[in-house]
């Protein structure tokens, strides 16, 4: 059936119901930012495979609204089928709720599946169409009517990660949640907050190794709604003993028309989705911020140890990966996109304790690397050539921790103004990395430090410079957040020793090439006697910055100690982990101090 096709079917039961729209965003009802196949309905619906994205379909248009970082991508993939993209964050042009309000007639209803959208989320549509008359309908899953061939829900088991891995219990953890929320039952559906309370993992979700339920937290004891085909008689065991009984996945539901009355539910409503908190309405309930979340996102002593092993793993991947490509762009072979990030997963998985990739591996050469989410596939990706810029921007899952970290490089001669773009984003980069910073200071105020330099040529890109990264979980987390916009409250939340943060300035021009930065930096304490208390960033990504890339004589001196000290860093924890002779050559020379 082809998106049109779709489309059609998608009309058909929307006259059936007198509906005026139809809203389908990306998430399943985790809010999760990848989802399972079985909730791909924005993809399958629309053909555009990105990330983020929500499509909207009235009787005569549909919509795709997505950001800037899929504006290229979102082009192409809608080419041939009747979705129109509509870029938001754009001046001027309208977001979706606005776009729903002004285009549809007094008296007219929107349908959508509540149990993919949060409850903030129904709220704000909500008063937005009402101040126009316009109704909504959140208990409308039409996609589960006209997608017939529907892949089911995942079986695979969950499995535990040890205490000497994760540092804390799940007792604890347990405990940590009920402190915060005294005599409480508190409701938690994020599903990398569930792995990360119980200390479990699963396969559920490609890139991220969660598993999907809900954990229901009581004073006395919790419930984890599952599968329970996908936990081990062991592990059930184990569960039991800390006090966790499983139930049906579905069975959540019920339980929440069950509670007693007299019990407060906390939940937080920027993630729970709108059709559970409709079962709560007879509930006494307080909302807040996701508490898990929170905990999860400041890494412990044993945690931090673990991802620095995590890092020289995916330093010696990545020397692996760059010899292999250089080699064989020196010998005449053919190698493309799709065999960088084939034979890059291959070097990971040899390093062990590996479960794949932490998102789909991003190769873009020259001019795919503008693309910001770019992801080649085999039969159109572009081969390489010795010359001009690679863009690698990729990471691993290893049980010592999550990676992720771009790198530009030459593959030959480059221009000027490639040298001076990379050299622009290195600066920023180095900013972010030196900068110390006062406690109290939030992700939107330290964004300018590694735009500053690319606005002084009157450059920018439009993405985040940060965001948080789990251990052995989701690529991107919270609660922090590094952007210009002060809108999401993330951006807005203090930056905490232990936290793990992305650094990651870049600069893209379309149809040309695009660069990136990208390293992963620890929150950390600075020790000023007799003032306040400062932070600071430590790096602890270990890999090489493409020294030919570089206008040496636009760094500072200070710009150019950081850079000699972080390879030095990098050569030193690499260098004996290396048995080849060639690669450790090649660690040497990517390595050798600059001079000014």
């Amino acid at each position: 059936m082809s998106i049109d096709h779709r489309i059609a079917a998608l009309r058909t039961a929307m006259a059936a119901r007198g509906l005026s729209a139809y809203v389908q965003p990306s998430s399943d009802p985790h809010q999760s930012e990848y989802v399972a196949d079985y909730w791909q309905s924005r993809a399958w619906l629309s053909g555009f495979d990105g990330s983020a994205g929500l499509v909207i379909v009235t009787p005569d248009h549909a919509g795709l609204w997505t950001d800037s970082r899929y504006f290229l991508q979102a082009e192409e993939q809608l080419r041939n089928n009747e979705v129109e993209l509509h870029r938001q964050r754009v001046p001027h042009a309208p977001e979706h709720r606005d776009w729903l309000a002004e285009n549809l007639p007094e008296g007219a209803t929107v349908g959508l599946d509540g149990r993919l959208f949060s409850a903030a989320r129904i709220a704000a549509l909500r008063k937005i169409l009402n101040a126009k008359g316009i109704a909504l309908r959140t208990d409308v899953d039409l996609i589960g009517e006209v997608w017939t061939d529907r892949p089911a829900l995942p079986e695979a088991p969950v499995f535990a990660v040890t205490d000497e891995i994760v540092g804390t219990d799940r007792r604890t953890k347990l405990g940590v949640l009920r402190d915060r929320v005294p005599g409480a039952a508190y409701l938690l559906s994020t599903l990398d907050d569930i792995a990360w309370t119980l200390n479990l993992r699963g396969t559920d979700v490609a890139f991220n190794p969660v598993f999907y339920a809900y954990l229901l937290v009581l004073p006395d004891r919790a419930t984890l709604f599952i599968n329970k085909a996908k936990v081990s008689v062991g592990l059930k065991a184990a569960l039991a003993a800390d006090g966790v009984q499983l139930a049906p996945y579905r069975a959540v539901e019920e339980a929440l028309r069950a509670l007693d009355t007299g019990l407060t539910v906390y939940y937080d409503a920027a993630t729970l989705n709108a059709r559970l908190v409709g079962l709560l309405k007879d509930k006494t309930t307080e909302t807040g911020p996701n508490v898990a979340a929170q905990f999860k996102g400041i890494k412990n002593d044993t945690e931090i140890a673990h991802i620095r092993t995590a890092m020289a793993k995916d330093g010696v991947a990545l020397t692996q990966l760059f010899c292999w490509v250089e080699t064989a762009l020196a010998a005449g072979r053919s190698i493309t996109e799709a065999d960088v990030a084939e034979h890059l997963d291959a070097c990971r998985r040899a390093q062990g304790d590996y479960y794949g990739e932490s998102f789909p591996a991003i190769v873009g050469y020259q001019a795919n690397g503008a693309i910001i989410h770019y992801r080649p596939h085999p039969d159109t990706a572009a081969t390489l050539r010795p010359e001009g810029l690679l863009l690698l921007d990729s990471g691993g899952q290893y049980t010592q921790g999550t990676t992720d970290i771009t790198r530009t490089v030459a593959l030959g001669p480059i221009t000027a103004d490639q040298q001076l773009h990379f050299t622009l984003v290195l600066k920023g980069h180095i900013a972010l990395a030196k900068a110390h910073f006062p406690q109290g200071t939030t992700g939107v105020q330290l964004d300018t430090l590694a735009r500053q330099f690319l606005w002084q040529h009157g450059l920018n890109y439009g993405h985040g410079t940060g965001h948080g990264v789990g251990f052995f979980l989701n690529v991107h987390e919270g609660p922090q957040r590094i952007s210009p916009n002060p809108r999401p409250a993330s951006t807005q939340l203090p930056l905490e020793p232990g936290m793990l943060t992305s650094n990651e300035p870049g600069y893209y021009r379309d149809g040309a090439y695009g660069i990136r930065t990208e390293n992963l930096i620890l929150c950390t304490d600075v020790d000023y006697a007799g003032s306040e208390q400062f932070l600071r960033h430590e790096t602890l990504t270990l890999f090489p910055i493409d020294r030919r890339c570089i206008l040496v004589e636009r760094l500072s001196p200070a710009e150019l100690d950081w850079l000699n000290g972080y390879h030095a860093r990098v050569a030193e924890t690499l260098l004996p982990l290396l048995a080849d002779e060639e690669q450790k050559a090649w660690m040497r020379a990517a390595c050798a101090p600059l001079a000014p």
